[in-house]
């Protein structure tokens, strides 16, 4: 009796973290700005940035449902260095070897305006193919389905043989 209640119990137990591998969701590898400039060093790989507020509403949605999608979460972490970036932070920022401030004047980071051409929106999808070249970035609220193509551009290296417009031509949506 007593093998049969341990071997029951270790069953359970067995089952119950199975249970939790299951349901643990993959999440995007979020990292920080410092990470991203040691990182590009080793491995060059497009960085994605999330640029958003607290008080942004539809920042929150974008984090709920873009970037909870599957199939975003996968080709993100595979083909990008993914940050989140506060617009309205105090800290400083430094991105390419340039520091950023917190201007008070207009309450945002010095970075923000930088990143998107001082036409700050939020939420906006900012990707650098390289630290070097100018940001592209695109201000809204955008779905799993919307982001796909802006992400398979640069994650895929597209922008290196055509135009935006050429490639959204013959672009086939898979999500």
């Amino acid at each position: 009796m007593k093998k049969v209640v341990v071997l029951l119990f270790v069953s359970w137990l067995t089952l119950c973290s199975a249970k939790v591998n299951v349901s643990a969701k993959e999440k995007i590898h979020w990292i920080s700005i410092d990470e991203v400039n040691l990182q590009i060093k080793n491995e060059s790989k497009p960085v994605l940035i999330d640029l958003f507020t607290n008080w942004c509403y539809w920042c929150k949605v974008m984090d709920k449902k873009t970037y909870n999608n599957s199939k975003v979460i996968s080709y993100i972490n595979d083909h990008f260095y993914a940050v989140k970036v506060n617009g309205e932070s105090k800290e400083p920022i430094v991105w390419n070897n340039k520091n950023y401030s917190y201007n008070s004047e207009n309450k945002l980071n010095d970075f923000t305006g930088y990143i998107t051409q001082d036409q700050p929106g939020f939420p906006t999808t900012v990707i650098f193919s390289t630290p070097d070249v100018a940001p592209a970035s695109v201000p809204g609220f955008m779905s799993a389905r919307e982001i796909e193509p802006i992400l398979k551009y640069f994650g895929e290296g597209n922008y290196k043989t055509q135009t935006y417009n050429q490639f959204i031509k013959d672009f086939k949506s898979t999500w």
